[in-house]
């Protein structure tokens, strides 16, 4: 069996885990399961839910993807193989709540092979894997942050004792909108160049990962689905949504990489919110809900201090 497709079995298994855990919590609604066959042999799965009783909208799709030459953003931190072919699996998930007390989540595993153009001075294939899980609360309960990142801990223990510490440190940077100066929300991991160990010992630490999005969000999901809310806590919810669209479309290089490999723009903007709102200078007031989550919550720090 080839690496690809190893991480292809896994990461379709998650897709189905996943997608099962969310209707449960939901009830009635069912994703909408969409395959589609991609130039090469590969394939698209765009698993998408809509306007459910919990989740106003969750995507979960799965991509298999050939290409003849790396998207350039795929390259710019690897100008080595700007010309090369490369072979991508991955599964990328968002879940926009329909509760504002219900935090969106966001998750991503992904695994490249690459080979450097004929020209090049080594031809010899790459790998590497990328990925995370964050959370991204409107309203901030230290009982979900604490449980979010005592997960991802644990899902990373095994596999160095400060490997955790790294990750979330890169989390913290990535999900971060510096032309608003804020985080994006609290956090969890992110790892990308990743081959640590070799390939077997990697792999084994992306099945952890993968595996503890279903210990880290579910039970968040349940705690929060039916808190009681008003046209208060809804509006700050589109608006916070807001700054989730600008950096999914200015910043995100998941969606630069998606439209520049010419992924189904459908799937790759599946990640949007469906509802937003903008509203110029706006302010929350001094010691409300609101400005706590900005001025607390929205702080990078030691959540299992």
């Amino acid at each position: 069996m080839s690496h690809v497709t190893g991480v292809r079995e896994y990461l379709m298994d998650l897709q189905n885990r996943i997608c099962s855990s969310l209707e449960a919590i939901d009830g009635e609604a069912r994703f909408q399961r969409g395959e589609m066959p991609r130039e090469g042999g590969g394939v698209s799965r765009p698993w998408v839910l809509q306007e459910g009783a919990v989740c106003e909208k969750a995507a979960v799709n799965f991509t298999h993807t050939t290409g003849n030459r790396m998207p350039p953003a795929a390259t710019e931190r690897r100008p080595d193989l700007t010309g090369g072919s490369y072979e991508a699996v991955s599964v990328s998930l968002i879940v926009h709540p329909r509760n504002p007390y219900a935090p969106t989540c966001h998750a991503n595993y992904r695994f490249f092979v690459a080979t450097p153009p004929a020209a090049s001075a080594n031809s010899e294939s790459v790998w590497w894997f990328g990925g995370g899980f964050d959370l991204t609360p409107y309203y901030g309960f230290e009982e979900d942050a604490v449980h979010w990142h005592r997960v991802a801990q644990e899902a990373c223990s095994p596999f160095g004792d400060d490997l955790h510490e790294r990750l979330k440190k890169a989390c913290d940077e990535y999900f971060y909108l510096p032309h608003r100066e804020e985080p994006r929300g609290i956090g969890g991991v992110f790892f990308d160049d990743f081959s640590e160990g070799g390939f077997d010992a990697a792999f084994a630490f992306v099945r952890s990962i993968g595996d503890a999005f279903l210990l880290a969000y579910p039970p968040i999901l349940t705690r929060r689905k039916d808190s009681p809310y008003g046209e208060r806590e809804r509006s700050f919810q589109l608006l916070r949504r807001g700054r989730y669209a600008e950096f999914n479309l200015l910043h995100d290089r998941g969606t630069r990489f998606g439209l520049q490999a010419a992924t189904r723009v459908e799937s790759v903007l599946a990640s949007m919110p469906p509802l937003v709102a903008w509203r110029y200078d706006w302010k929350p007031e001094a010691g409300s809900d609101e400005a706590r989550l900005l001025d607390y919550f929205l702080k990078p720090r030691d959540w299992l201090a």
